[in-house]
């Protein structure tokens, strides 16, 4: 198998990346990366000199870059996407160019190829959000799309995208929708490594509004696994749920970060909360335990968390390049000047 991994350079891609070449060694792997702000090559250091893998620096919405590789794999993974919601309030933009129009360079590109089997990744946040006074309800692969802000609008609009491809050329494509992740190599303007990071550094962590807010956890390596199952199981033309059976509290997840780390409430600094924040995520996954066998191993708190907060603590030079924006100058080192 050569498989085609696009947006391996970022938090999730990285991991997946690290779990194929560990899963089937006998697989190639090519990564397509354009490096924009989060896409770090320092989140695979030690495999540049894997013969099974390669990394091309590109953009999936360029066609001319993308069709060559196309022709030489035999399956993609597509997890590039724009993914920050903040950032999409504030310039909706590259999201609609990066996650609609680069996926469906990518779906005609694989039908050009004659077709090849197309992982699409996508995210909970496309079905809306969910009452808190309901837990009993989650999210099912049939619950109708309500995105809220504008990244997982763009999120949707490729997940229809994926849909028509397979309705109406016959696409080979299988598609998912995760919880939070969480785990190494994160950007850490995410909750986790944020919290986690500035806590290190003596800062407070920034609390939205009032910390009701509700996410489903997912380890970011049963999440690899579970992508795997899908890619060479799953149903053409399905949609598959991903979810850690871990909800907590953004509340509950603040104060597990700072007894963890050992510190109290007096670390938390309340913040306005961010326009259209979803107030409940919950993931039903029983459709890809039924069917594929897969259900999470890795994401039970407080093992995960621990394990999670050990990994920033112990590898401070990744996080404090990423902050300082000094990652960037690995890609020179390591491939010339772009």
């Amino acid at each position: 198998m050569r498989l085609l991994v696009t947006g391996g350079a970022g938090f999730i891609g990285s991991n997946f990346i690290r779990f194929i070449r560990r899963e089937r060694p006998d697989w190639s792997v090519v990564n397509l990366d354009a490096l924009t702000y989060s896409g770090n090559l320092e989140n695979l250091a030690g495999l540049e000199d894997d013969p099974n893998y390669e990394f091309v620096r590109g953009d999936i919405r360029d066609a001319e870059v993308v069709d060559p590789l196309m022709e030489r794999c035999d399956a993609v993974a597509h997890l590039a996407a724009e993914s920050h919601v903040d950032r999409s309030i504030i310039d909706s933009r590259p999201f609609i160019e990066s996650n609609v129009l680069g996926t469906q360079v990518l779906l005609d590109s694989a039908r050009r190829a004659g077709g090849r089997r197309f992982l699409h990744v996508s995210t909970d946040e496309v079905y809306g959000d969910l009452p808190l006074e309901r837990p009993e309800i989650k999210f099912t692969e049939e619950t109708p799309l309500r995105p809220s802000r504008p990244y997982p609008a763009s999120k949707c609009a490729s997940d229809l995208l994926a849909r028509a491809a397979h309705h109406t050329f016959g696409a080979d494509v299988v598609t998912t929708r995760c919880s939070n992740n969480f785990g190494p190599y994160q950007f850490p303007e995410k909750v986790i490594p944020l919290f986690v990071t500035n806590l290190i550094r003596g800062e407070k962590v920034p609390l939205y509004g009032d910390g009701r807010n509700v996410r489903d956890w997912l380890h970011v390596d049963d999440h690899a696994e579970a992508l795997l199952a899908v890619l060479e199981r799953g149903t053409a033309g399905e949609v598959y749920n991903i979810g850690g059976d871990n909800e907590r509290s953004n509340l509950e997840l603040t104060h597990a970060i700072l007894e963890c780390m050992g510190f109290g409430e007096e670390m938390i600094q309340p913040v306005k909360d961010r326009l259209g924040h979803d107030r409940r995520y919950a993931i039903d996954a029983s459709k890809i335990k039924r069917e594929l066998g897969w259900e999470p191993s890795r994401s039970a708190w407080p093992a995960a968390l621990e394990a999670t907060v050990s990994w920033y603590r112990d590898n401070p030079e990744w996080w404090q390049r990423v902050r300082s924006g000094a990652y960037r100058e690995y890609y020179e080192k390591q491939y010339g000047t772009a």
